[in-house]
């Protein structure tokens, strides 16, 4: 007889954020649908109001503890802190859409809608407490940027972006499945709890079931590292980020880095917790492993964006090289005592880089001219007398992409630094301010073009209210969390994920 679950048993009211993102993206679908063709306007801000919703929810019940579909949702602290800044990074990206799909002459209506279902895997990413739903939930983010990225066809590069996302990330998605199935086959479940209780059964009795375990922790890291461009999985990234909208880019330079980072800490700390913190020498390994490849990132991304005058390109390896400062707070977390530290630095990390990276590009959208072609190094220059204010907001983006004091980004890297300080990966941390002394030519490079090299520059085209005032809010937020961090550690300082299982 089929088993249908009861109200109680779902218990909707407790996965509330991303059942309204789901369900209004749906009412979008066919609003778009009745509303003439005049009135289209209107789909991007009943989108922000969904959005905006669906964030106050998740304000509302951030402390509130439970799980949702017969426990495949996991409410909790970090739940609700990711789905905020999810939500947060999409609010933004559509402030800086709006009048960006208007000029490039991307008018459609189905943009908002896939950046919504893309916002709502990345909130599922999170929250998913289950390897089928991490998988579901993966596939929810990636198949809507697919489409976005080639969505200023037919644009050639556009088109290009597109096919090498979707090829490489099916690719990925499959190393994922791969690693699940193997999880599966050692421990019987997918339910990240029962993994935990499993995978400790496992190792007590030395099983060779370990071997399948550790494997597939190892394909999904592939997979996984993927989405957050982590190296030698980082290949796709310059150049789908170069053809994609800029628009697009901005929203997955953020987005798909929370989903990935946010499943491969469920699965690392929660899941595999036991085996990492009770079997010393695959903890090792495993240290070694994330070490190995934040060092690969950070080199990587740091090394090749000096060689970049295309200047989406140049952040495309920033993008990188940020995923790599990430993985060493993870690298950090696999020391015994550190893994809700390394999990909190974490979460300071992805919102410092929310602010800042998304401010970067809002200011590259308002000097991108109306054809879609590249934004330059040189169109910077001058920048700083046509337009002082906007030359003086990604000079302070700039200044927090490279660490500087006072703001975002100076606080995320010392959240990351500290814990792998804590673990005793010395060389690795001055590896890293190494490699972040080096990023400092390549972003420095635009604020001297905007304030130091002589020439007038070229026009600025209008770049409209809601990117004026994305902008302005990344800009603010840059500073707010520089100047003062508890607004954000108040936040991640009550979030507990390795603790949850424990007896």
């Amino acid at each position: 007889m089929l088993y249908i679950p009861t109200l109680e048993q779902l218990n909707l009211m407790a996965a509330l954020p991303a059942i309204a993102v789901a369900v209004w993206a749906c009412v979008l679908v066919i609003v778009d649908l009745l509303l003439p063709k005049g009135r289209k306007g209107l789909i991007p801000w009943l989108a922000l109001g969904g959005l905006v919703f669906a964030l106050i929810a998740t304000l509302l019940t951030f402390n509130d503890n439970g799980s949702a579909f017969l426990g495949m949702y996991r409410a909790d602290a970090f739940t609700g802190f990711l789905n905020a800044v999810v939500l947060l990074t999409a609010i933004l990206s559509i402030l800086m859409s709006i009048r960006y799909v208007q000029r490039t002459g991307l008018v459609r209506s189905e943009y908002y809608v896939l950046l919504m279902f893309s916002a709502l895997g990345m909130m599922l990413m999170a929250s998913s407490t289950d390897l089928v739903m991490i998988f579901v939930a993966l596939e929810l983010l990636s198949i809507p940027l697919y489409v976005l990225s080639a969505f200023r066809t037919p644009d050639r590069k556009s088109e290009e972006a597109g096919i090498k996302y979707f090829l490489l990330g099916a690719f990925a998605s499959a190393f994922f499945v791969f690693g699940a199935a193997l999880v599966y086959g050692a421990t019987g479940t997918t339910h990240l709890d029962l993994v935990f209780a499993s995978a400790g059964r496992v190792l007590e009795s030395n099983s060779p079931h370990l071997f399948y375990l550790v494997a597939g922790a190892g394909l999904m890291l592939v997979g996984l590292g993927f989405k957050a461009a982590i190296a030698p999985f980082h290949v796709w990234t310059p150049d789908v980020y170069e053809g994609a909208p800029t628009s697009v880019v901005a929203f997955m330079s953020v987005g798909a880095k929370l989903g990935g980072f946010a499943a491969l800490m469920r699965i690392a700390v929660v899941a595999l917790g036991g085996v990492l913190m009770n079997d010393a020498e695959i903890r090792q390994a495993w240290q070694g492993l994330l070490s190995l490849l934040a060092a690969l990132t950070v080199f990587i991304g740091n090394l090749v964006a000096i060689a970049q005058n295309n200047v989406k390109r140049m952040l495309a390896y920033s993008s990188i090289a940020n995923a790599g400062y990430i993985l060493i707070a993870l690298a950090g977390g696999a020391t015994p005592g550190l893994q809700d530290a390394a999990v909190r630095a974490t979460l300071v990390y992805l919102i410092t880089y929310l602010f800042t990276t998304l401010g970067a590009f809002a200011v590259v959208i308002a000097l991108e001219k109306d054809d879609g072609s590249p934004v330059m190094l040189d169109d910077f220059t001058g920048l700083g007398r046509s337009r002082p204010l906007l030359a003086f907001m990604m000079a302070v983006f700039m200044l927090s992409l490279i660490g500087v004091p006072l703001t975002a980004g100076f606080i995320g890297k010392v959240a990351v630094f500290g814990v792998a300080v804590s673990a005793g990966l010395i060389g690795l941390v001055v590896f890293a301010v190494i490699m972040t002394v080096v990023s400092a030519f390549y972003y420095a490079r635009i604020i001297v073009n905007m304030y130091l090299k002589d020439g007038e520059g070229q026009p600025v085209p209008e770049e409209g209210h809601a990117l004026r005032w994305a902008t302005y809010i990344c800009f603010v937020g840059t500073l707010a969390v520089g100047i003062l961090p508890t607004l954000v550690t108040a936040f991640s300082d009550q979030v507990v994920l390795a603790t949850v299982l424990l007896p």
